[in-house]
Formats: structure tokens, sequence, C-alpha cells
């Protein structure tokens, strides 16, 4: 392992630097910190409204005469994960227009208000827009930039004028241009008969993945493509949602008729089998870099932060506090375990499975239930467990070297 450590050290690592000094990277980062405590509470709610424990559910439902009390969850959602796109395309602009030395806040509003322009009021202002969120903050910082080097069409006021007023004068014709310009495009989309850009964006995405089969491929894109769309700040999860409800849920009822028939159960993939082998702490299997850096990354005082902040959350599969705030979005130092982790699992699963080894997925537990957990409910098996925990080891062996030379570079920095 020292090896290997020692080769992406030298080789992976300065690439990796490069990358994330990139100014849009940075702002994209920085961004993603400012809304992780917005995100913890967020995944707190969730989690406690979705505890797969039916005594709490009952007592709960008991003391306050219904599910109203599940009202507190849903409204820190709407609050949080709801509007995190609304966020993300003010942030990412602001930071850009910090590291141009430009007025940031107006960038940030420019920003937010061309987000709105291309329709964010309808849809789009949680996860499901985030992608659009982030090109926007990009692109209108960068527009707003350019127009602000022009003098021409800065508007200055003579001395004495209050500074923010000389501000919003200075901010308004750039202002007008940028959000005028993200105006004509969003008339452009609907003139070819776009009527909503998110919702479009991710039926295009989408629909590549609706005609695929229940088969060892299609376990395997998905376990690829997942957390190779969250890299990139997409919410893998949500966007092959109908490909997981209509293709692999089906194949639990399938799975269940043929075993009552007395026949082999025909589909090996299906929603439970990537929620309990593979989605084990979220997308990723985070719940082993969580372990992995208990183990080796202690040292590591970021890394450590996050991680007691993600571990209660990552025990019911909620990631977003690991993803935003490690982060693993755009994060060069984890790109490879982060793609690695899933699509090793996933083939181990799938060839246990088809070897008899263990049961087929037959019953769908709930998404929030604990790793190892899942497996035996949704296999009905103490193998469906055994087989979680093994995929779990290996899943910290993937991620261990990553987190020991992520540690090595933060014990230089400190030394410096």
């Amino acid at each position: 392992m020292q090896k290997f450590v020692n080769f992406m050290e030298k080789h992976f690592i300065p690439v990796a630097a490069k990358v994330g000094n990139q100014r849009h990277l940075i702002a994209i980062r920085d961004s993603f910190m400012v809304t992780m405590p917005l995100m913890i509470l967020g995944a707190l709610a969730v989690m406690i409204n979705n505890l797969p424990i039916p005594g709490f559910q009952k007592l709960m439902n008991s003391i306050f005469g219904g599910t109203a009390w599940q009202g507190f969850g849903a409204a820190v959602w709407n609050g949080t994960f709801g509007v995190l796109s609304v966020f993300i395309a003010f942030l990412v602009a602001y930071n850009l227009g910090k590291r141009y030395e430009k007025d940031a806040v107006a960038t940030g509003v420019v920003s937010l208000a061309s987000f709105f322009t291309l329709g964010a009021a309808t849809s789009g202002m949680n996860s499901s827009g985030l992608f659009v969120a982030l090109i926007t903050g990009i692109v209108s910082a960068e527009i707003l930039k350019r127009l602000f080097d022009n003098p021409k069409l800065v508007i200055k006021m003579p001395d004495g004028v209050p500074p923010a007023v000389a501000k919003a004068f200075a901010a308004l014709l750039p202002a007008m241009i940028t959000i005028s310009i993200f105006g004509l495009a969003a008339a452009i989309i609907t003139a070819f008969g776009v009527k909503d850009l998110f919702a479009s964006f991710y039926t295009l995405v989408q629909k590549p993945f609706m005609g695929l089969a229940n088969s060892y491929g299609s376990a395997l894109l998905i376990a690829f493509i997942t957390p190779f769309l969250w890299f990139f700040g997409l919410h893998g999860a949500n966007m092959i949602d109908p490909f997981m409800q209509t293709i692999n849920a089906p194949a639990i009822e399938a799975n269940v008729k043929a075993i009552e028939a007395g026949h082999k159960a025909p589909y090996i993939v299906n929603k439970p089998f990537i929620d309990s082998f593979v989605n084990m702490g979220g997308t990723g299997v985070t719940i082993g870099l969580i372990i992995a850096i208990y183990l080796f990354g202690r040292k590591n005082k970021p890394y450590m932060v996050v991680t007691n902040l993600a571990a209660a959350p990552g025990i019911f599969n909620i990631n977003e506090p690991l993803m935003f705030g490690l982060p693993l979005v755009l994060n060069p130092m984890t790109f490879i375990p982060f793609i690695l982790a899933p699509m090793v699992c996933v083939s181990i699963a799938y060839f246990a499975t088809k070897f008899g080894l263990v049961p087929p997925c037959t019953v769908m537990p709930p998404w929030v239930t604990p790793p190892i957990i899942g497996g035996i409910l949704a296999t009905k098996s103490i193998a469906g467990g055994i087989l979680a925990a093994v995929n779990i080891v290996v899943s910290v062996l993937i991620y261990a070297p990553f987190v020991i030379m992520a540690t090595i570079q933060e014990q230089k920095k400190a030394e410096v």
C-alpha cells in the first residue's frame, strides 16, 4: 500500500492540486461549504422523519395524534434542500465576484435574478436545479466581470454620493445587460417548445436509462453514473430514480411470484439490491469512506470535523453532509474511489447472488435502513447481511489509500 501511496503522491496529487486551484472549482467548493450547516440540518430532519423503527413511528403518532409531527422535518427540508439551488446560484457568483475583486454582492444578486429568469420559480429551486444553478453562477459572473471592466458601461456618481448608491449605479447597466442575456436565452429555449428548462434537462439525461434491462451491465452503469453525476454537482440518485422505480422496483414483484411458483427468481438487479449492497451510507458506498477516515485519517482535522458531523446521517444512508462538506463534489482527490467503490461492490453482490451464495432481493426496506440490516431484510437472509458487511470492508480498503494521501497533504500544509 505504501508503494501505491507514494506513486499516487508523486503522479496524482500534483495534477489534482492544479485542478483544485482552478478558480471556478474553488468558488463552487466555497459555496457548498457555506451551505453545509443547512445540509446537515436538512439531512437530520429527513433521517428523523424516516427512521425505520416501527415503535418510534407509533410512539410519535400516538403523542401527536397522527403524522402531523413529520411536518417539522418537511418544513426544515423546504428551508434547506428545497432551496439549495437558490443558495448555490447566489454563492458561486458571489465567490467569483470576490475573486475578481468586483462587487461580490451585486454579482451574486444578478446571478440569482438570472437563475429565476430561466424559470427556477416554477421548478429547479431544490437539488434538481443544481447543475443549472452552477452554470448560471459561473456564466453570469464571467459576463459581469467583462462588463464591469468596460468603463463605458459603469455609471460613475459624483463625490459625496453614499457608497451604497454609487455601487448600485455602477452595477446598473452591467446587471441589466446580464439579466437580459439570460432572458433572451429563456425566450429562445421556450421558442423551441421547451416549457420547463429544468424538467427537460432531467428528462434528457434520464431518457437513455429508461430502456435498460435488469442486468449486470445496467447495475454496473448505475454504480458508475450515480457517483459520476454527483461529482459534477448533479444529484445522481434523483436523476436515475425513474429508472430505478420503473425498471428495478417491478422486478421485486416478479421475483416474489417466481419463488412462490417454485421457480428461480428471474431478476438479480432491482432497487433493494442497489440500496442494500451498493448505496450503503449513500452514493459512493460512503459508509466505507467514513470508516476509512476514522481508521486512517484521524490526524486530518478538516476530515474529522466533517466526518463527526456526517457519521450519524451516514448510518441511515444520508450523505449530503459528506458530499458537500468534505467535499466529494468536484474533489479530484476522492474521484477515483468514489467511482470505483460502488462498481466493485455491485460486481461482488451481483455474482454472489448469481452463484447462489445470497438469495435474490424480494423485499424493499426503507432507503434509510442502516447497512447490513438492509441486506438482511431485502434478502430475508443472514447471508444478505454478510454480503453487505463484505462490501463495506471492500469499500474501506478502496478509500483507505486516498484518505492516507489526503492526510499526508494536510499534515504538510500544517507544517508550512
